[in-house]
């Protein structure tokens, strides 16, 4: 009875939310001295565009992309990236490097470095298939020939020791809170249309503070310039509670989409 009460009322409320997404919570059991979390999450269809018109391979999930009923799934999962750890900043390494290498980084961490062109050789995460299946749901590139579950563990992950259903289970649980904020319904209500930086921004203020505007870069491709990712810099000490005012850090630079960029449709 409690299991279908619980499940019930995860259509209600965030907090219920992230109590089925992710039962444990996020925690490193090594190099945990770090400050923040970028949390990057794709505008899917902006992502197959620049696919197709950076004359890319289409992976898999950009051949079968189909129109949802709301708008705002279209913002899926694309990875929860650790800040750099101070004892490994100590060792020499700097921001370029580890974010370029993440767990490969030498001295330390040093593990096998994950290759981006060959996502699929990275070792099997560990997920639990109730997880996985929740993960696909959110996270296109998951599972099948694109693999991009193994390549964010193996790169950001697995040298920080996190428990993989943890992992993912807070992707997923971000990724809801989003598409269910107030900036989730612009971007649905936007769809297919060419909207103002200022109107998003505008957006993430009435979601979560104006305040916490810098907290998000936004990456655009072509031109006119449309929308393709959105990285969120979020405080690692708050990655287990529910977003708020108080998740957020600010970020250096915006990004590159200007004042103006499209929400791509499906479709090239």
């Amino acid at each position: 009875m409690f299991r279908k009460d619980l499940l019930a009322g995860c259509v209600g409320t965030l907090l219920l939310v992230a109590q089925c997404a992710s039962a444990a919570p996020l925690t490193p059991t090594q190099y945990g001295d770090f400050d923040r979390y970028v949390l990057a999450l794709s505008w899917q269809t902006g992502f197959c565009q620049s696919m197709n018109d950076r004359n890319r391979k289409e992976p898999q999930e950009c051949k079968i992309q189909k129109e949802t009923a709301n708008k705002a799934d279209h913002l899926t999962v694309h990875g929860l990236w650790p800040g750099l750890p101070k004892s490994i900043a100590s060792r020499g390494v700097d921001e370029g490097r580890w974010m370029r290498f993440g767990c490969a980084t030498r001295p330390i961490p040093n593990m096998p470095e994950a290759k981006g062109s060959r996502k699929c050789s990275a070792p099997e995460t560990g997920l639990s298939l109730e997880m996985a299946n929740k993960l696909n749901g959110v996270m296109p590139g998951s599972g099948g020939k694109s693999c991009l579950e193994r390549y964010e563990y193996a790169k950001h992950g697995v040298c920080f020791g996190f428990d993989p259903d943890a992992y993912f289970g807070t992707m997923v649980r971000l990724n809801s809170e989003v598409k269910a904020s107030a900036l989730g319904q612009f971007l649905a209500a936007s769809y297919g249309q060419k909207v103002k930086r200022s109107d998003f921004d505008a957006a993430v203020a009435s979601a979560f503070g104006k305040e916490n505007v810098k907290a998000f870069k936004l990456t655009c491709n072509g031109n006119p310039s449309y929308l393709t990712e959105m990285q969120i810099s979020l405080k690692a000490g708050n990655i287990n509670a529910p977003l708020s005012a108080a998740s957020f850090l600010p970020q250096p630079h915006p990004g590159n989409c200007g004042k103006q960029f499209v929400l791509d449709k499906v479709g090239y």
